[in-house]
């Protein structure tokens, strides 16, 4: 890895080799804050890394409630828990949620949504185009049938979801007693100590 990389970076790609045969090691749960400062939590697959920042990659519809929440000006706060269950490790991020649309004026977050589109499966990217999430059901099979979209061309539902990491506790859930870090970034530097778990 790069030297340049926040210190908890090694750990977590640690932790997603030594998980690697376990599917459910890219999902992350995604914790904010609505409108009404009320919790919401969603799982999400994590997408990879926006480099050199360090932001974690997750992908959403436009019309789901937590980017409406973010559109809204909502708080952009945000944690992600992630749990190894090989390495019975858990890693939470905490940090500022930036939500990438079609409208996005950042070239470089630009092109990391088209090419977020593109590695998604064409399963994925269909569900895009489905019925908006949280609406009622429909009866209409059309709704969850639409014509497959562009494996190239993004669906205006789609958006890149960006988490800037501003802290980052990693507990090891084994030995006894067990290890706590707690990474914090102060003044741009990143600080480490170790803590209770």
């Amino acid at each position: 890895m790069n030297s340049s990389l926040p210190p908890w970076r090694s750990s977590i790609a640690r932790a997603l080799h030594r998980n690697r045969s376990l599917p459910n090691a890219r999902y992350v749960q995604l914790a904010t804050i609505d409108s009404n400062l009320r919790p919401q939590n969603r799982t999400l697959v994590f997408r990879g890394w926006l480099e050199p920042e360090s932001k974690i990659k997750l992908v959403t519809d436009i019309r789901s409630s937590k980017a409406i929440n973010l559109l809204a000006d909502a708080s952009p706060w945000a944690e992600a828990c992630w749990y190894f269950p090989k390495t019975r490790e858990q890693f939470r991020l905490g940090g500022i949620l930036e939500l990438v649309t079609a409208a996005s004026s950042n070239t470089s977050y630009s092109q990391a949504r088209q090419a977020a589109w593109e590695q998604m499966s064409d399963s994925g990217r269909i569900q895009f185009d489905w019925g908006t999430p949280g609406a009622n059901r429909s009866d209409d099979p059309q709704d969850f049938n639409p014509p497959q979209p562009d494996a190239h061309q993004p669906s205006a539902n789609f958006c890149l979801l960006l988490l800037e990491v501003r802290s980052v506790t990693h507990l090891e859930l084994r030995g006894e007693p067990q290890n706590c870090y707690l990474y914090e970034l102060v003044d741009g530097e990143w600080m480490i100590r170790s803590i209770n778990p």
